[in-house]
This record gives structure tokens, C-alpha cells and sequence, in this order.
């Protein structure tokens, strides 16, 4: 028994030998993680064995055991591989800026189609050709007043004639297109000495007041002619009378506001002159005046060609069969003409 005691005992300190040093070396262990600890089996308390009375013999030393392999350390836990910090995405190199591709140079806008140029809008038809509403025989007298009835006053030269009814409306401006039509007729012209329009004033040679007065201020007609324009007037039968031309708005006057220019004078169809006709220029009243003279022609056209005429020339240049104050007593100067149609061509500013 004390044997058996003995080698258990024996037994039990080799145990807690072993377990110290298998103790020992994990604690030495150099791991860098922890190792799982063993489980050691608890040594049970030993048991007080009793003493023997006899001497026993030793035993014989027991084998000796071989030292327990030491346990393999556990193998540690691989270290868990550090997740590798995501690299830092690298900030992408900002793009180049495209270079600005040139602005497409802008297509040439299509010349407008060019418009259509309109219809020539087709001229208006020609106004009718006046017409004669009123005659006297093959003669018109569209326009004309009543007529008055000559007569003498008994004083020289002073016969009065036809002067209308109203005064003055034995004289009127007509169409040139109908002009053919009237018995007596004058065409007015202006000549290129004209520098501007010119005033033309016709008038019967008796005034309103019965007077021979008709000169001073009164007009049976009036009208501004351009240079190179044209007027025709007519006249009614027994017409006695005169007209003058100027530059500027009116005719000049003199100091008793008698028209002092040159003057162009006819007679159409005279009463008691079985019918005849007759014209003139004269520079009489201009040259009493001192006033400036102005170029006149009367020129018979009757025949359709320039017949007998009276001229007197700007400032009395030249003066043929025409009246200055020295021919103012005589008659006959200027044109005589027949009884019948009567065609007369006035040039103003006349200056050959």
C-alpha cells in the first residue's frame, strides 16, 4: 500500500511538474496573438499516506518518463490581412478644354429673290376729247357770257365793243384740244429767255366802268406760263382788247396803276369794221413809264404758217412793225386780217 502511495504520489508531482513547465513555455511564446490556453486537468490533492513501519526497500528508480512532447503550439491564427486602404481614386486630369472648334462661318443668306417687278399698271385711257356744247353756227362759244352790243361813244377811238356779259366773259382759257373749235383764238408761249414763270393778264380795252379804262388793275383772264409752256385763249366776236407779261406774281404798274409793260393788242371780228381783224405789239405804255420793255412776237398762224407778224425784242432791242410812242397817232401798224377764223402765236420774252 505505502508502495503504491508512494508511486502515486510520485506520479502526481511529475504531473504538476509537467503542467508548470507546458505553462512556462506558453508563456514565453513569442506569438504576437494570443494562444488559446490549455485546459489543465486539476491535480488532485494528495492524500497523506501513512507512515509504514517497515523499512521498505527503495524502489527501484523508475524509468524515467520521457519528457511528454511538448504539445504543438497552436498555430496563431493568421493576423488578419489589413484590408488595403482603397487607393485614393486618382482625380481624374480635368479634360483639356476641346479648343472651340471655329464658329461655322454662316452660309451667305440666298440673295432675296428678287421681287417681281410689278405690271406696269396699264395707262389710263386718255380723258375724252372736250367737246362743244353750245354754237354759234360752226363756231363753239362754250364758255363765253352774253354778249354786249358795240357801240361809239362819239370820241376818237373810242369805239366799244363786245366786253361780255358779265365783264370780261367775252375772253376765256381753253383746252388746247378744243381751241380749234373758237372762231378767234391766241396761243401763248414761253421762250427759253425766260428765267422763271411769268405773269399774263388779258383785258378788254373798255373797263367795267365803261371807261376806257380797262388796263388799270382789271383781268378778264390770268395765269402764270412756264418757260416753254403753253396756253391757248379764246375770244368772242366784237372783242376789243390787250394783255401784257412779266416776271413775278403781277403785271408792273404805274403811278396810276396802269399796267406799264409791253403790251400785245387785238381786234377780233370788228362790228364796224365788217368783221375784220387786226393785232400789234407795242412798247407805248412801258416807254411813258421808263419802265422795262419786255420781248413780245404776234405772229399770224392762220394758214398754218407764220404769216405777218409784229415783234418787238427785250429792252427794244429790235422792233419791227410794232408801236413805240412815236408811231402812237398812226394806224395800221401790225397785222390786218380778213374776216373769218382768226389763229395768232404769241412768244413772251421774245429775243431773237
Amino acid at each position: 500500500m505505502q508502495l503504491k502511495n508512494s508511486m502515486l504520489m510520485l506520479t502526481a508531482l511529475c504531473a504538476a511538474s509537467a503542467s508548470a513547465r507546458a505553462v512556462h513555455r506558453r508563456a514565453c511564446h513569442t506569438s504576437t496573438d494570443p494562444a488559446p490556453s490549455a485546459t489543465v486537468a486539476p491535480v488532485p490533492e494528495p492524500t497523506e499516506a501513512p507512515i509504514p513501519t517497515e523499512t521498505p526497500k527503495p524502489p527501484p528508480p523508475p524509468a524515467p518518463e520521457p519528457e511528454p512532447e511538448p504539445e504543438p503550439a497552436p498555430e496563431p491564427e493568421p493576423a488578419p490581412e489589413p484590408e488595403p486602404e482603397p487607393a485614393p481614386e486618382p482625380e481624374p486630369e480635368p479634360a483639356p478644354e476641346p479648343e472651340p472648334e471655329p464658329a461655322p462661318e454662316p452660309e451667305p443668306e440666298p440673295a432675296p429673290a428678287p421681287e417681281p417687278e410689278p405690271a406696269p399698271e396699264p395707262e389710263p385711257a386718255p380723258p375724252p376729247a372736250p367737246t362743244c356744247n353750245k354754237r354759234d353756227g360752226e363756231w363753239c362759244v362754250d364758255g363765253f357770257g352774253g354778249r354786249t352790243q358795240g357801240h361809239e361813244t362819239g370820241e376818237t377811238n373810242t369805239y366799244v365793243g363786245n366786253v361780255g356779259d358779265p365783264w370780261g366773259s367775252n375772253i376765256i382759257a381753253v383746252d388746247a384740244a378744243l381751241a380749234d373749235q373758237y372762231k378767234y383764238t391766241i396761243k401763248f408761249v414761253g421762250s427759253g429767255n425766260m428765267k422763271e414763270p411769268y405773269r399774263v393778264v388779258v383785258w378788254n380795252k373798255i373797263g367795267p366802268d365803261g371807261g376806257m379804262t380797262g388796263w388799270y388793275g382789271n383781268a378778264a383772264v390770268s395765269f402764270m406760263l412756264d418757260p416753254a409752256g403753253e396756253q391757248f385763249v379764246a375770244f368772242d366776236e366784237n372783242t376789243q382788247g390787250s394783255y401784257g407779261a412779266a416776271p413775278g406774281n403781277e403785271l408792273p404798274k404805274d403811278q396810276w396803276g396802269g399796267y406799264d409793260c409791253t403790251w400785245g393788242e387785238f381786234d377780233f371780228g370788228d362790228a364796224k369794221n365788217q368783221g375784220w381783224s387786226g393785232f400789234d405789239v407795242s412798247m407805248i405804255q412801258a416807254e411813258a413809264a421808263g419802265a422795262p420793255v419786255q420781248g413780245m412776237s404776234m405772229c399770224d398762224v392762220t394758214s398754218g404758217s407764220k404769216g405777218v407778224c409784229s415783234i418787238i425784242t427785250t429792252n427794244a432791242g429790235r422792233i419791227d412793225n410794232a408801236y413805240t410812242m412815236n408811231e402812237h397817232a398812226i394806224g395800221g401798224i401790225g397785222g390786218n386780217l380778213n374776216a373769218g377764223k382768226v389763229r395768232l402765236e404769241t412768244v413772251i420774252e421774245y429775243n431773237d
